[in-house]
């Protein structure tokens, strides 16, 4: 379609291996966390959201529990200086959200809740055996991923990260609308909207449009739904 880009894998899994605890112990049931006060300012209203496109995860809902949500920035080695043009990009998309949600950025990489990557997102080749081929994606402009562990508590918690990939190859308008996108996944949103004025449209038009009255809707309902995140691991009898 003219004027757009596929965004193309913008949103992937990765789970880490959950040694220890998880050996003697059940994962927590789903069960959903009572709605954050900033949310009852949101209005839902039948059909004004897409929350049926959205796709379900075995960890149920990927909502935060703990607020403000860190964000990190790894310029992947670079110079903060050459990356200064891609930083206020991505930071616009970042305040957008920030109107909304607690977000607040951190430099501690290591334990950010959000770790954002001046970087073009790895391709996920995959193997076709019964054609006897790879599958080799084209290049995307963004992509989230979750990562799964435990929190050093006791009892631990489960928890999950999200590391962004927004490539350095746009302009800025176009960098400002895949950071807002791929924020909107790494707040909750996974899935698309069908609808090109959402933030979460699953193609990135040439006018990257604000966050709509349909995104919070959507987000809302999310952080309404059952979680195994941030709820405790269960002895098992």
């Amino acid at each position: 379609m003219r004027g757009q880009w596929l965004w193309g894998g913008a949103i992937a899994l990765l789970l880490w291996l959950i040694p220890g605890p998880v050996i003697g112990a059940n994962l927590p049931p789903l069960h959903p966390h009572p709605l954050p006060s900033l949310f009852q300012s949101f209005t839902t209203a039948e059909g004004e959201d897409y929350f049926a496109a959205l796709e379900s995860t075995p960890l149920g809902a990927l909502v935060w529990s703990d607020f403000p949500i860190t964000v990190g920035f790894d310029l992947a080695g670079e110079n903060p200086d050459q990356a200064q043009a891609w930083l206020v990009a991505v930071r616009q998309g970042l305040e957008d959200w920030r109107r909304y949600i607690p977000l607040v950025e951190t430099a501690d990489l290591e334990n950010a809740d959000i770790v954002v990557v001046r970087s073009r997102p790895p391709r996920q080749i995959t193997i076709d055996r019964q054609a006897g081929r790879l599958n080799i994606p084209a290049a995307q402009h963004g992509q989230a991923r979750y990562q799964v562990y435990l929190t050093p508590t006791d009892p631990p918690r489960l928890a999950h990260r999200f590391t962004v990939y927004i490539s350095p190859h746009q302009g800025q308008r176009q960098t400002a609308g895949t950071a807002r996108h791929e924020f909107g996944h790494a707040l909750g949103i996974w899935g698309h909207s069908p609808n090109r004025e959402d933030v979460l449209y699953e193609t990135q038009v040439s006018n990257p449009p604000p966050i709509s009255q349909r995104d919070l809707n959507t987000l809302k309902r999310v952080y309404q739904q059952p979680t195994r995140l941030g709820w405790p691991l269960t002895p098992r009898q």
